[in-house]
């Protein structure tokens, strides 16, 4: 679900109290984790953390006016999501990302780039945490350029 929101305040304002919690938790766990070079913001209609085109001027190859995104976090209809391009881009690191879930003894609901979930509980916050931090914005542009070959 596309919220109209301007920024992450208003976006987490309008959830309810079941959705806003969890959402906030996996925020501050990325947050915490994530390169100083990434920006938060709204993206696509949910809150998004992105490569800022002072740092990637090309920004996103299917829309170059976006910044390169890097990961996203929404509120869905039947579930909650975190979105991982870093998951996407790089095999290795999807890789590492699910034997260090399946360690924790949690199932993993995973799409393409998407970890899906309807409660906080489900998630290995410590996995999500050190899946952002493994990735620095300049290896992220990197892994980028490789795998839609712009350079």
């Amino acid at each position: 679900m596309k919220a109209k929101a301007a920024t992450v305040a208003e976006y987490l304002a309008a959830l309810p109290h079941d959705r806003r919690k969890p959402l906030e938790a996996v925020r501050e766990v990325i947050r915490k984790n994530l390169d100083q070079a990434y920006e938060e913001g709204i993206q696509y209609g949910m809150i998004g953390y992105f490569v800022p085109h002072k740092l990637y001027p090309a920004g996103y190859h299917a829309d170059p006016k976006q910044p390169l995104p890097f990961a996203h976090l929404a509120s869905q209809k039947n579930h909650m999501a975190l979105y991982m391009m870093c998951l996407y881009c790089d095999k290795k690191h999807l890789s590492w990302f699910k034997k260090a879930w399946a360690k924790t003894g949690k199932r993993l609901d995973m799409g393409k780039s998407c970890v899906r979930f309807k409660k906080v509980e489900d998630l290995a916050l410590d996995v999500i945490g050190e899946a952002i931090a493994r990735v620095p914005a300049k290896e992220f542009i990197a892994y980028y350029e490789k795998n839609t070959k712009r350079r």
